[in-house]
């Protein structure tokens, strides 16, 4: 095994402050170490650069926002009309529920932008309404020999007359108390 050589202006048998042969370097000099210079704790600077920033999520995004409410209000009137149309009762957890997902998913993909929240609330009275007129269009179908698609698309004066004779004050209480959830959901995500 081959011993380093001692420096020129250095006897052979003596080792330069506390046994490292780099101590006597100039300070600045480079060492072939990119993370030389890094304080214990600092996020990695590699090569003299600063670190890479992470990409910025896409905020803002006034479009993506509508497009996620929207999805979350059809997929969540159709949970909320089956679950009226099986129980044969408006819930009014599950309204809620309606409103808080669609300004969740609004302010999740859309982010701080000041009109998300008022759209979304509008989604949500418009899912929730379907989601009544839905539940009514099953109960229908189980009573009479016609399918709720066919109540839903053929007969939708006769739905909405149904839906009107069946509503009362506390389905109103229902549709506006989504509408407020859903514009907290969306001030929720998008912080």
């Amino acid at each position: 095994m081959s011993q380093p050589v001692p420096p020129a202006n250095q006897p052979n048998d003596a080792q330069p402050a506390g046994g490292n042969p780099y101590a006597g370097q100039q300070p600045g000099a480079p060492t072939g170490n990119p993370f030389a210079g890094q304080q214990p704790g600092q996020p990695g600077v590699a090569f003299g650069g600063a670190p890479f920033a992470p990409p910025a999520p896409a905020r803002n995004n006034l479009g993506l926002g509508l497009i996620a409410a929207v999805v979350a209000a059809v997929v969540a009137a159709g949970i909320y009309g089956a679950i009226i149309g099986a129980t044969k009762h408006e819930i009014g957890y599950a309204a809620v529920g309606v409103g808080f997902l669609v300004g969740f998913a609004a302010g999740k993909v859309g982010g701080r932008n000041p009109v998300l929240p008022a759209l979304s609330a509008v989604i949500a009275l418009v899912s929730v309404y379907f989601g009544q007129l839905l539940g009514e269009a099953m109960i229908a179908a189980k009573e009479y020999p016609v399918t709720v698609s066919e109540l839903f698309f053929d007969h939708f004066g006769l739905l909405n007359e149904a839906w009107k004779a069946d509503a009362d004050p506390l389905t109103f209480v229902f549709i506006a108390v989504a509408a407020v959830a859903a514009f907290s959901g969306a001030k929720k995500a998008a912080d």
